[in-house]
């Protein structure tokens, strides 16, 4: 038999707690609940971890930073938070430091079950597409390896999130094609942030200041004003 996805919850109210394990258990995921986000982050940094299921309001360690740190980590671990604070702040502050999905409390038990599979189901697929693309792509000085997630421009390794990595790479292997912002989320998210497309704009900023030699003035990732960005080599920016 196959090993269950492992599911880490970090969640300190028992009673919501008890009634996503049971659910999450039910199709055949294991999943280790923490009370606690200092205990969750321990958790966490052991690794092994296919999803992570994480509250933003947590005795010991906030939600926030424990996403943070997950982020920090070498390993992408897939972040799904659920919180009581459904202002469209703290929904773009999540997602903006790199969760993959946002649920505001109440919600669905089902809703969450089904996101947490969805999840799981691009996780596989964009592994299983990197093994078939293993091998870099090079581009005008900017080499990608999907399998080992690295980056290297004109020969230096560019410290990229994992979301920048995806980011960049979906834009390197479409050179000079113009992508709006929900085209983008769509395709790089996962999921359908209606009314979040800033945050791909934040992301192309980060990554702007990462691999032009003048992120005022990008010669790599464009914009195409009323359309969207496009990708493009240095020699034919003009």
């Amino acid at each position: 038999m196959p090993t269950p996805r492992r599911i880490l919850l970090v969640e300190d109210d028992i009673h919501i707690a008890d009634m996503l394990a049971l659910n999450l258990r039910d199709e055949g995921l294991e999943v280790v609940h923490c009370a606690r986000g200092d205990e969750g982050l321990a958790h966490l940094q052991r690794g092994g971890w296919d999803a992570l299921v994480l509250d933003l309001m947590l005795p010991g360690v906030d939600g926030l930073e424990i996403c943070r740190q997950a982020r920090a980590m070498t390993r992408y671990t897939p972040i799904i938070i659920i919180s009581a604070r459904s202002s469209e702040v703290h929904r773009i502050l999540g997602l903006e430091i790199g969760a993959d999905d946002y649920l505001a409390k109440p919600f669905s038990v089902l809703e969450l079950v089904a996101r947490v599979k969805a999840l799981l189901r691009r996780v596989e697929a964009l592994a299983q597409n990197a093994r078939l693309e293993s091998g870099s792509l090079l581009i005008d000085g900017l080499a990608m390896d999907p399998v080992a997630r690295e980056a290297r421009l004109n020969g230096t390794r560019l410290e990229l999130t994992p979301r920048e990595f995806d980011l960049l790479y979906f834009f390197a292997r479409q050179p000079g094609k113009v992508f709006s912002r929900m085209d983008l989320l769509n395709a790089v998210w996962g999921y359908r942030h209606e009314g979040y497309e800033h945050t791909v704009n934040t992301h192309i900023n980060r990554l702007r200041s990462k691999i032009e030699d003048d992120p005022s003035q990008p010669a790599r990732i464009l914009t195409v004003w009323g359309k969207g960005y496009k990708f493009v080599e240095t020699g034919s920016a003009a």
